[in-house]
């Protein structure tokens, strides 16, 4: 069982480490109901500000080594047969389940977006659409737990989140704290889309669905930020999984798969993407070229009109229609790590050395603005190169350009790439960079942590921790990361289409 596994009960002492300090002095908001349970029992003050830091960054460095333990293939040889699953038998399932059991009463982790979400339901509850007012205009509990970023701007969320967010608020009877923690119901209903889906997506596809659970389903991040954040990107991106998995049912399968990637851009736009690839991942195209190729444009145009038209509709039920237009910059406001912005401050610190004030107020407007360009530049070359042929590795690698070249960047936005990179063929080459993106992810939010509680010596101490950590599992694998023996194949590799079940891997 999970619970007697040491490597699992580690990650689950992490988790716990982390939810008990999500209820500290050091990460709660402001108006939150536990300050006057905190200030009873005498839980204030900077000493507890300290505690709750130390906890959370214990709690990830132990959630990550736990992780980076469970990894398939860890001290396997380069000839080692094929890996049969997770160490000791443990079921990914069931792993998950004791990870996340710690996060589902906790505040909000690592983010404070789902505060956000509750105010946004307030306000459809009050008749003001979020498209046009904002938490603010509403003075209260649920305003004031709103990150000050945010309080004053409307919302790009799409329409069924922002329904979504109103039932949930009215499920947990209007209570502002409830309304946030129950945020995690949706979120949930995501993460088991992901988790019950995305072996059986890989092994259909001919791929391992013993890397996609590991990498997948038990990726930190999506621990900390889907199910701890409760973050609407977990409802959106199972949504997309299950329009996947649909399309390896049967031939004309990709209609309804658009109607459900449709649904999920109802909640985050980024969903639309995936309407590209779904015509094309049973039926997959040598290039672009040849008689096939109107009749593959076609059913491309066609699956994406489907998925518009369910938006629509969608939109329409909710009777909230397309004012999320009006704030797509919103995500933008904030200073991320996104390369674009981080180029930008750079160009803005200089061209204020030089003197030249006037035109560093726009650097990062215009850097940004340049990052966009080439993303869409680099998206434009993975359609005609990578789509005809394999649409999974196109939609995994444009959800990641898409990340990378957009203005903000959050970890929980990684995870949209991430989840579909098992799918791709060549998913061993990606490996090592996507697990230090994961871990230095993290360690970015435990330095935004110990800033914000002014304990920036422990953030550095955390990342200097978590890189050790990871450099001592590479070595300590003893395969080097450049094709571990338990994600390769046996039998006929797929180029994009889809593998019976069997055919190309072996049963979970």
């Amino acid at each position: 069982m999970a619970w007697a596994t040491p490597v699992v009960l580690e990650g689950l002492v992490g988790t716990g480490l982390i939810a008990l300090g999500s209820l500290t002095p050091a990460y709660l908001p402001n108006n939150s109901p536990w300050w006057s349970r905190l200030g009873r029992l005498g839980f204030v003050g900077p000493g507890w500000r300290l505690v709750g830091t130390v906890m959370v960054l214990v709690g990830l460095g132990l959630l990550v080594n736990a992780w980076l333990r469970l990894r398939p293939g860890h001290h396997r040889g380069p000839g080692a047969p094929h890996s049969r699953g997770f160490r000791a038998g443990v079921h990914p399932w069931a792993v998950l389940g004791v990870w996340g059991l710690p996060f589902l009463l906790a505040p909000p982790i690592f983010s404070h977006d789902a505060y956000s979400y509750a105010a946004q339901g307030w306000l459809v509850i009050n008749d003001i659409s979020p498209y046009e007012g904002y938490p603010g205009l509403l003075p209260g509990a649920f305003a004031d737990q709103v990150a000050q970023e945010w309080r004053y701007t409307k919302t790009p969320y799409g329409p069924l989140a922002i329904q979504i967010q109103h039932l949930v608020v009215l499920a947990a009877r209007q209570n502002p704290y409830w309304s946030a923690v129950g945020m995690r119901v949706p979120a949930l209903i995501g993460v088991i889309l992901i988790g019950v889906l995305i072996s059986r997506l890989a092994r259909r596809t001919g791929h391992d669905p013993h890397f996609a659970a590991w990498f997948a389903t038990l990726n930190p991040i999506l621990v900390i930020d889907f199910i701890g954040g409760a973050h609407n990107d977990s409802l959106m991106m199972g949504l997309v999984v299950l329009g996947l998995f649909i399309v390896t049912l049967a031939n004309w399968s990709w209609l309804v798969g658009a109607l459900v990637v449709g649904v999920a851009a109802a909640i985050k736009q980024p969903a639309f993407m995936a309407a590209l690839a779904l015509p094309l991942i049973r039926h997959p195209m040598p290039s672009w070229r040849g008689t096939d190729l109107m009749r593959a444009l076609a059913k491309v145009l066609a699956s994406l009109a489907l998925s518009v038209i369910a938006f629509s509709v969608v939109s329409w039920l909710t009777g909230l229609g397309f004012g999320w237009y009006h704030a797509v910059g919103v995500p933008g406001m904030v200073i991320t790590v996104s390369p674009a912005t981080l180029v930008g401050l750079g160009v803005r610190q200089v061209l204020i050395l030089v003197g030249a004030n006037g035109a560093a107020v726009a650097a990062i407007t215009v850097s940004q603005s340049i990052g966009l360009a080439i993303g869409i530049v680099v998206i434009a070359i993975l359609a005609v190169r990578e789509l005809p042929r394999r649409p999974l590795a196109f939609l995994a690698l444009a959800y990641l350009t898409v990340t990378v070249a957009a203005p903000a960047l959050h970890s929980w936005y990684v995870m949209w790439g991430f989840l579909l990179l098992p799918l791709v063929d060549d998913a061993a080459r990606y490996v090592r960079p996507a697990t230090w993106t994961t871990v230095a992810l993290l360690a970015y939010g435990a330095v935004n942590l110990s800033w914000r509680n002014d304990y920036v010596a422990l953030g550095v101490a955390a990342v200097v921790a978590l890189l050790a950590l990871l450099v001592w599992h590479e070595h300590r694998s003893g395969q080097g990361w450049s094709r571990p023996s338990w994600l390769r194949i046996r039998g006929r590799r797929s180029s994009g289409g889809v593998v019976a079940p069997g055919q190309g891997e072996e049963n979970d």
